[in-house]
């Protein structure tokens, strides 16, 4: 039987890692075998600013990566931790009653819904803040080379 809380707080806190794929969908699953690839990607651009300085334009794209896939197993938190426990059950526990307490919602649910959408919306709009100074802040040092 699948828990819907339990899969909510895995998507949150080991979502990066494929951790909630492989707990719902198993070992075969080649979405949870691809995120910590792309999760490893994104931290390669911390690296690199570590490394270079906030001017290396790699990082400009890796770092991003990081931030919409953590965004994104967020957002998959909160659609899991909404679900209805008849969808849930379902989706996830088709041999179960559609009223299983696997499905049902509680206050640990609530908790890792309401985490996980201050931290999406917090990783996701500083993404974008991040990419878009880098990017503005390289068109004008090139404004300035043009001017020279």
């Amino acid at each position: 039987m699948k828990n819907k809380t339990l899969a909510t707080w895995l998507a949150f806190v080991g979502g990066p890692l494929g951790l909630h794929r492989f707990y719902l969908f198993g070992r075969r699953d080649y979405l949870g075998w691809a995120l910590p690839c792309i999760t490893l990607i994104g931290l390669y651009g911390f690296q690199r600013v570590q490394e270079f300085g906030l001017d290396d334009f790699l990082s400009w794209w890796l770092l991003p990566i990081f931030g919409f896939t953590a965004a994104a197993c967020s957002l998959n938190a909160i659609v899991f931790g909404l679900m209805s426990a008849q969808d849930w059950n379902e989706k996830f526990n088709p041999t179960a009653e559609p009223e299983n307490s696997c499905g049902q919602t509680n206050w640990l649910t609530i908790g890792a819904i309401i985490i996980s959408l201050m931290f999406g919306a917090t990783v996701l709009l500083s993404s974008f803040a991040y990419s878009f100074q880098r990017y503005f802040e390289y068109q004008i040092e090139e404004a300035h080379k043009l001017a020279l």
